[in-house]
């Protein structure tokens, strides 16, 4: 029998809806037994008791929102009746015992990697083309073009031929070559032992704050020491802010092993645009001849690192693929690995069984401070973390940020926060860390790889086409619906726990066994297979 509702934790005053509940249907609950009196359409919540007006809301054992009005048993909780509210949090100097999962399952697993001097072992094998300002990105584009086409890394664009056969019809010409599928030409791939020339661009690096340009240099430096990153080929005009000064200075501070090679190329100083290109292309391709002598070795789950990321999410985020991605990261740190929590709005809410996590009081006022420090800027503009949740969001019953957030933070497992870092931060100590990012999709995952993660897992309700230049987006779907709808974003399915066919651990020791073959570069992800590299440095303005 399936399960038509649920409710998260014992101390909870809501339901779930798992389907569409109609008017009549009955529920028994956490103790509490009744009529639905409203339709309440799947994801959202509904009344497990009577509320009057001001009574606090619970879901996932902690304050949710507030009531606006009395609501009756059995009543759709909506925006109209609602609104949002979180809990006080402060170190309290509580102690955690953390009850580690059974990793005997695991215990041996390894996944080919590339091992980086440094310790760092990568998924794939990158060399990286990024501009200084966004004056060099017309220059890049140049250079991704003459690479992509002649080492083999080209994509076919199936559209062309769509277009043409338009032009043709307009024409009244007639245009017979068949739409084909987007398909990576391999037949003239040079270099066995390289995944792939990424190319960056940004609309940075000059004409802003000198903040913004320095932590830009940080950015990119956590880019070039990222163990998928070979090495890289830099284009900088010359006189901008972000120099390349600054970027090897952010670079000396985190690298730990030997200097990855790195062509730098300064437009002013070489002269022509043509000079300047054939001496990023000649010397890319010497980087290149390098690169392509290391190869895939067995390396153990402890070396991977696992960012955390959501987008496009819906009322089962917090209960299908949010948990798994939880039990991952807890499979991964207990067996010495690390993972990244991001999007510290969506944090909101969460805050105390977080703070009452972590390792000492260092990190846990770390933690504190940046959460205030974020929130307060929001609040100055008149924006506050409250207005996180998107339209698509609320449609689909997160319907404030604490109900947003407690679900996202789910991502963490429940391991204990080791550390606590700043955008830019690199990863420092194995276990659970929380990174500072903003709630953006993009900015959030731009920010994941710059700080280390060596794949990343994106759980989505929704549907999102995102994925990172340099680091694996494996694209994690909350309910079988989007799977179905939408097959060619979507990489794993957690529809199941919402079925009762499936358990958030086996969904877990599942979704590892992928990530092993992804690190491996045994599967593509789809985000990779359909180019989505998408790379937005976040400014550290109010971003929700």
């Amino acid at each position: 029998m399936i399960n038509k509702a649920l409710c998260l934790d014992p101390t909870d005053n809501v339901g779930v809806a798992l389907t569409d509940l109609k008017i009549g249907d009955t529920f028994d609950l956490n103790g509490y037994k009744g009529n639905i009196i409203s339709e309440v359409a799947a994801k959202h919540k509904f009344a497990l008791k009577e509320f009057d007006s001001g009574e606090e809301v619970f879901m996932y054992g902690t304050i949710v929102g507030e009531t606006t009005k009395p609501i009756q048993v059995g009543e759709a909780i909506t925006l109209d009746n609602i609104k949002h509210k979180i809990r006080e949090f402060q170190d309290e100097g509580a102690t955690y015992n953390w009850n580690k999962p059974n990793i005997e399952n695991i215990k041996g697993k390894t996944f080919l990697g590339y091992q980086r001097s440094d310790g760092q072992v990568g998924t794939a094998n990158y060399w990286l083309v990024l501009p200084m300002v966004f004056c060099e990105n017309t220059n890049v584009k140049l250079l991704q073009d003459a690479f992509e086409k002649a080492l083999g890394f080209a994509v076919i664009n199936p559209y062309e031929n769509q277009v043409r056969n338009l032009v043709a019809a307009y024409q009244n010409e007639k245009f017979t070559e068949s739409l084909a599928e987007p398909k990576i030409d391999t037949n003239s791939k040079v270099f066995e032992n390289i995944d792939g020339i990424r190319f960056l661009t940004h609309d940075g690096g000059c004409g802003g704050t000198r903040g913004d340009s320095d932590t830009l240099c940080a950015l990119l430096a956590g880019y070039l020491n990222h163990p998928n990153v070979a090495g890289a080929t830099i284009l900088s005009l010359g006189c901008q802010h972000a120099q390349v000064a600054i970027l090897q200075d952010r670079l000396n501070n985190i690298q730990k092993g030997a200097q990855k090679p790195l062509v730098i190329c300064e437009q002013q100083t070489e002269g022509t645009t043509d000079q300047l290109l054939q001496k990023a292309v000649n010397e890319t391709f010497k980087g290149l001849i390098e690169a392509n002598k290391i190869e895939r070795t067995p390396a153990p789950i402890s070396k991977l690192v696992i960012g955390l990321e959501c987008g496009g999410s819906d009322g089962f985020s917090g209960i299908s693929a949010n948990p798994t991605l939880g039990r991952v990261s807890d499979l991964v740190v207990a067996s010495g690995g690390s993972a990244i929590l991001s999007e510290f709005p969506e944090l909101c809410g969460a805050e105390q069984p977080i703070i009452d996590r972590c390792v000492n009081p260092t990190v846990a006022e770390k933690f504190i401070r940046l959460m205030d420090e974020y929130a307060n800027a929001a609040e100055r503009v008149g924006s506050g973390f409250d207005m996180n949740p998107s339209p698509g969001n609320i449609k689909d019953g997160l319907l404030t940020d604490a109900i947003k957030s407690c679900g996202a933070a789910k991502k963490g497992g429940t391991a204990p926060v080791s550390d606590v870092l700043d955008y830019t931060e690199y990863v420092k100590v194995p276990g659970l860390n929380l990174l500072c990012t903003p709630g953006n999709d993009v900015e959030s995952t731009t920010g994941l790889a710059g700080s280390g993660a060596n794949i990343i897992l994106f759980s989505t309700g929704l549907g999102t086409p995102t994925g990172n230049p340099v680091c694996p987006v494996i694209k994690v779907a909350t309910n079988d619906k989007l799977t179905a709808r939408m097959p060619d974003i979507i990489d794993f399915n957690t529809g199941g726990i919402i079925s009762g066919a499936e358990s958030i651990e086996s969904c877990g020791e599942k979704l590892l066994d992928l990530i092993i073959e992804v690190a491996s570069g045994r599967i593509k992800t789809k985000a990779e297979q359909k180019k989505n590299y998408d790379f937005i440095p976040w400014k550290r303005g109010v971003s929700l």
